[in-house]
């Protein structure tokens, strides 16, 4: 079933949304999430229907913590929908009174699912070294999926509108679906978008085919590396990768970040790669500090800046940028490309000093994508970046999910799809 195809006329619709927005004194201060579940939500009550939204914010591992309540932004998403209000459930356990009497054409807002350990399904207070952990667990499996069938019992049919969450085997985003048959279950326009936007880059891919992974380390990029070197033309990988690289062939990398551990994981990628045909393309200058503030982005008075060799970076100086020469290199690579994936920026492009090697990434994409290419930008560090450099509107995609995007491009199956899809 597809939204599209749906009739909700008469009925009462519970959709998952990513609303965790970000708050500074209970005023959002980016409503993107937001604005992006608008058109599931008001095409449920254009199309006749009433509207259960649920979502999560933060992380309050099963506490209650009012500064995390959605309470605080009901009347923003009212705004956002145009309606007169929007109705709140202070315990999303016990809000069948509140679903029951709910219009056609009302919106009933549920409170933060977190607040529930059932939600995750994570035994709190236990660790898993603890002998009685399992057992633990096995009780969390029992109640998440009570918890989800209470949520189930509040509405005619499910929509998973969440794609910052499809990734997680929670009670809101995947255990629920049991509860709907496969013809009162389906994915919201924004899960669409996302699904269709990660098929581009891995499964109808126009060539040659060109991915950015930017970042501090690559044990946390690994997986995917890993699968995209099975499909890609070209690989550039930058940001702090550059020097756990750079030291894995002798390289003098002063006091930038490195994975000592991963030396060798960065020589079989390197293998890999050529194994696959895969041009990989790699830093070959830096843009150095010897004094930055990570906590303030900002360099400290009278520190130095300077570019080296990314292999001969001298020890009170570390890696802060891609140098000019990567700069042209990362451009290069990118120009004529059909199909780009970004994933990472190449520097510290929070602080203006280090901020030129993501900036040309970014120009490189951009203007890519005017000359036909799709690019797919995922990840909150490129997106933060595009915003920056002001590409939002010269790229194909910006995709909403940092973690879920990177497990779909690992290859792996989300639960949160294939809940709805099977």
């Amino acid at each position: 079933m597809t939204i599209n195809e749906y009739n909700f006329a008469g009925k009462k619709a519970i959709v998952r949304v990513d609303f965790n927005v970000p708050l500074k004194e209970g005023v959002i201060t980016d409503d993107t999430r937001i604005r992006g579940a608008v058109p599931t939500l008001k095409h449920i009550l254009e199309g006749g229907g009433a509207l259960i939204i649920m979502s999560h914010m933060g992380k309050p591992k099963g506490k209650v913590k009012p500064e995390l309540s959605l309470g605080q932004i009901k009347d923003a998403v009212a705004k956002a929908l145009g309606v007169p209000e929007v109705k709140f459930a202070p315990d999303c356990a016990k809000a069948a009174d509140a679903a029951a009497n709910l219009k056609m054409g009302e919106v009933l807002m549920l409170e933060n699912l977190r607040y529930y350990p059932e939600e995750e399904g994570k035994p709190v207070g236990i660790e898993k070294e603890d002998p009685a952990y399992k057992a633990a667990k096995e009780d969390m499996k029992g109640r998440q999926k009570e918890f989800a069938k209470t949520l189930a019992s509040y509405a005619d049919c499910y929509v998973m509108d969440a794609f910052g969450t499809a990734h997680r085997k929670h009670a809101s985003t995947a255990v629920i679906a049991d509860y709907f048959d496969a013809d009162n279950k389906m994915l919201g326009y924004l899960m669409e978008k996302e699904v269709q936007a990660v098929d581009n880059v891995l499964s109808n891919i126009k060539r040659p085919f060109v991915a950015i992974m930017g970042g501090s380390k690559v044990s946390s990029k690994i997986g995917i590396i890993e699968n995209l070197l099975g499909k890609v033309d070209k690989l550039i990988l930058c940001g702090g990768m550059t020097y756990t690289f750079a030291k894995a062939h002798g390289g003098e990398i002063g006091g930038s970040i490195v994975e000592l551990d991963k030396l060798d994981v960065a020589l079989n990628v390197e293998k890999m790669a050529k194994e696959n045909g895969v041009e990989l393309i790699l830093g070959e200058d830096s843009v150095c500090c010897t004094d930055y503030d990570f906590s303030t982005f900002t360099v400290k008075p009278g520190a130095k800046t300077e570019v080296f060799k990314s292999t001969e970076i001298p020890a009170e100086f570390e890696g802060l940028d891609a140098g000019p020469i990567s700069r042209a290199k990362f451009a290069a690579a990118i120009k004529g490309a059909k199909t780009i994936l970004w994933n990472g920026p190449a520097g510290c492009f929070e602080c203006d000093d280090f901020c030129a090697g993501s900036r040309a990434v970014g120009d490189a994409v951009a203007e890519a994508t005017a000359e036909g290419a799709f690019s797919l930008i995922g990840g909150g560090d490129s997106v933060a970046c595009c915003a920056k450099f002001g590409l939002t509107d010269k790229v194909s995609y910006i995709s909403t999910g940092g973690g879920a995007l990177l497990e779909a491009i690992e290859g792996k199956v989300l639960p949160g799809v294939a809940a709805i899809k099977g």
